[in-house]
């Protein structure tokens, strides 16, 4: 008579393979490298220079307005309207009044947009509106 043949079971291997996650997380990580710096952009627009020290920022948030060289107005990046901007300020200080304000205007536009914007504001009801500028050269 033959004995039984038994056949060894094979372990079960309990160990991830990480490498392949690994690969994965360099690609991102350089994706997110690469596209990061080109998020932050917005409009371009050329600010006056100034020798002021900078305001310092706090945890509030920010609304800025930006009108470039043909005058054209963004809130926050996107193209709008003077009226629309206006109001959805006025709404948003309604309920966030500690939020700031704040124009970027191009040192190419006439002086008398950016007041025009600045007073447009005040009509609003906003009355702390702030104008950015680059630092001046040493």
């Amino acid at each position: 008579m033959t004995t039984p043949v038994r056949h060894k079971r094979k372990k079960l291997m309990s160990d991830i393979n990480v490498v392949p996650y690994i690969d994965v997380m360099l690609v991102l990580l350089v994706i997110f490298m690469i596209t990061a710096p080109m998020l932050k952009e917005g409009v371009k627009v050329e600010l006056p220079q100034a020798s002021a020290r900078p305001v310092d920022v706090k945890d509030q948030e920010t609304m800025v307005i930006t009108v470039d060289h043909q005058g054209v107005l963004y809130l926050d990046d996107r193209k709008m309207e003077r009226e629309a901007i206006i109001s959805k300020v006025a709404r948003i200080m309604e309920f966030r009044p500690q939020t700031e304000v704040v124009i970027r205007g191009d040192r190419r536009i006439a002086y008398g947009e950016v007041v025009g914007l600045m007073a447009s504001l005040q009509k609003a009801g906003i009355q702390a509106v702030g104008l950015a500028t680059e630092p001046a050269p040493r």
